[in-house]
């Protein structure tokens, strides 16, 4: 029998969800004024960052398992900005402040610089309905467990 091999590694994970915030971030650089896409481009953003999160709580979980605390340290505090990031992202859209969007987006960019958009990749499957799902959940189950 041979061994099962997971190809969606968190890190493949984390860098998929990069990749579609840094792509949301463009296309809504481009709007002119919010609609309902992109109500559903900053839900998305909330969703791929709550990923990201999920994908550095298993990464740490797994390297201090094998007690390198201080990689796992270090890889915590270089992620700690997203959990804040998708809370206070999530409130704007929650309470409708579409006015604080752009200062957040703004503070968003920083973090991902490094991604090269040559090509526009993500299909408006990606973000279609976001909003309404993200409506939906529960804010206080959310950062639970």
């Amino acid at each position: 029998m041979s061994r099962v091999v997971n190809t969606n590694n968190p890190n493949k994970i984390r860098n998929h969800n990069r990749r579609t915030i840094a792509e949301m971030l463009q296309r809504l650089a481009r709007k002119p004024e919010l609609d309902d896409e992109a109500k559903d481009m900053a839900a998305t953003i909330v969703l791929s960052l709550r990923k990201i999160h999920e994908t550095v709580q298993t990464t740490i979980a797994a390297w201090e398992k094998r007690d390198y605390w201080m990689k796992a340290e270090r890889f915590s505090r270089d992620w700690l900005w997203t959990p804040k990031m998708a809370a206070d992202l999530e409130d704007v859209i929650r309470e409708d402040a579409w006015d604080l969007l752009p200062e957040l987006l703004m503070s968003l960019y920083p973090h991902f610089s490094d991604i090269q958009i040559k090509t526009l990749t993500r299909k408006e499957e990606t973000w279609a309905h976001n909003y309404i799902f993200l409506m939906k959940q529960d804010p206080q189950t959310i950062w639970e467990g």
